[in-house]
């Protein structure tokens, strides 16, 4: 297959009753809010004048209802039909699904002399997020940092295999707050603040170099905007 460069917008999901409460959201599904219908029109009209040759969620529906809005306002006279696929969800909670994030946090870091998401980051890197998290659920069903990569990584390989994309196109990706995070630290780690997760709605662009290994084939444009 040969490699190409695209261009991918990359939206986190409108406002969901989850994110209101505050409360870890990964496969379980929540509504968005009326915010939330308004952050997926800002990010539509946004993205209006661009072409976009495809489209891709993750196939839980504040992704799906955000990813619609924002194809119903884009202002090409072909859009793409969306694709929405399980590799493109965020992080798997497990256990600790729905529950208030400072409190899953606590029971995820406290056992390592970590209190917070942000102390477990500081303290021992973002992938212990994801590990702390899996040891601390008494299922172990939570994602592992191994297990959540290798889901995500099938993603992109689902876009690179994309027969009708070209050299330059853009595609749009509707994502989640802390699978956009885990890409900035992963590929972009310094002169961003990723000290907070992006706003919903919010707009960063990727170049997605198809030719290169996963590792190497993602560069940031822009963040949150």
């Amino acid at each position: 297959m040969v490699g190409m460069l695209l261009h991918l917008y990359t939206v986190r999901h409108g406002q969901t009753y989850f994110n209101r409460y505050n409360r870890l959201q990964g496969w379980t599904n929540a509504p968005l809010t009326e915010s939330g219908v308004n952050d997926a029109e800002k990010a539509g009209l946004k993205l209006a004048d661009l072409d976009f040759k495809a489209a891709y969620c993750s196939d839980t529906t504040r992704a799906q209802v955000t990813a619609q809005r924002i194809l119903e306002v884009n202002r090409s006279p072909r859009k793409p039909t969306l694709i929405s696929d399980m590799h493109f969800r965020e992080q798997f909670y497990g256990y600790f699904e729905g529950q208030d994030m400072a409190m899953a946090w606590w029971a995820a870091g406290a056992p390592h002399g970590a209190k917070t998401y942000n102390q477990i980051v500081d303290k021992f890197g973002l992938a212990a997020t994801r590990d702390f998290l899996k040891e601390a659920d008494p299922f172990g069903d939570a994602e592992s940092d191994g297990e959540y990569w290798e889901r995500v990584r099938g993603g992109f390989d689902l876009i690179a295999g994309n027969t009708d994309l070209q050299e330059g196109d853009d595609v749009l990706l509707i994502s989640h707050g802390n699978t956009l995070l885990s890409l900035m630290h992963r590929f972009a780690s310094e002169g961003y603040d990723l000290s907070r997760r992006p706003g919903n709605g919010s707009v960063t662009v990727f170049d997605f170099n198809t030719a290169l290994p996963f590792e190497q084939a993602v560069e940031v444009r822009s963040y949150n905007q």
